[in-house]
């Protein structure tokens, strides 16, 4: 009768029944029971999460992510102030198929705040190309003018890695790291530019804005830019951060 008894009550263990054992009552958290929140630093920058469970093996988790940066870089004769500005959302359904650690979340770029922009110059005098056609800044109207690359506002991705801001147990910390990439499609740069240009021999200047060439050429060099990140519809994502269990 004893062997019997130990015999249901292993079972009983084996399915998170037996009386007595705590180890099932912190693996099988009541949807929305308990809340993770984390940092982590990211390609879409330092971003923050929060993370409520669902079952034993799902979570329910989003974020935002911001990130800024300045770099001045000169194309063709033309300087650029550019300016990197990231502002994203994400969310995610984490999956642990083997109910440890690693985890499988598919999920959506809710918003994507993306976006690069530059300010264009070209000092009087100086000369610079457009489309392969060379020109000369006027110096009593100076090219000036502005580009930019753009993203979709939201797009599907998949992650996967290690770490749960939920850990199930009595576990409290977490040190999450994902890898994985977001559908985000082919980037759009626009390019304007203003004032005059002057042939290659510092002549026959006229305003960019009224002249049908110079405006062709303008437009050919948007569309070589956009030709050139054509490929680019992928936008990968590796993520570290630390997380914390309330």
């Amino acid at each position: 009768m004893r062997k019997v008894s130990t015999f249901v009550c292993m079972l009983s263990f084996a399915v998170g029944l037996c009386s007595g054992m705590s180890y099932a009552q912190g693996d099988s958290p009541r949807p929305f029971s308990s809340v993770g929140i984390g940092i982590k630093a990211s390609l879409l920058g330092a971003g923050a999460e929060v993370a409520t469970p669902l079952s034993r093996r799902f979570n329910l988790r989003g974020g935002f992510n911001a990130f800024s940066y300045d770099r001045g870089f000169n194309k063709d004769g033309v300087a650029y102030a550019g300016q990197l500005s990231f502002r994203s959302g994400e969310a995610h359904l984490d999956w642990f198929p083997f109910g440890r650690s690693f985890h499988l979340s598919p999920g959506v770029l809710v918003y994507n705040g993306n976006r690069i922009n530059a300010n264009a110059s070209v000092a009087g005098g100086q000369s610079f190309t457009l489309n392969d056609t060379s020109y000369i800044s006027d110096p009593a109207d100076p090219v000036t003018g502005l580009g930019k690359v753009i993203f979709k506002k939201a797009g599907p991705m998949l992650t996967a890695g290690w770490g749960n801001l939920l850990p199930r147990g009595r576990k409290r910390f977490s040190i999450p790291f994902e890898f994985g990439a977001i559908y985000t499609g082919a980037p759009q740069a626009a390019l304007s530019l203003a004032g005059s240009a002057c042939d290659s021999s510092g002549v026959n200047c006229r305003s960019i804005a009224t002249d049908p060439t110079i405006l062709a050429n303008v437009q050919d060099e948007q569309t070589k830019l956009n030709k050139d990140m054509a490929p680019f519809k992928f936008y990968p994502v590796i993520s570290l951060g630390f997380g914390v269990k309330f």
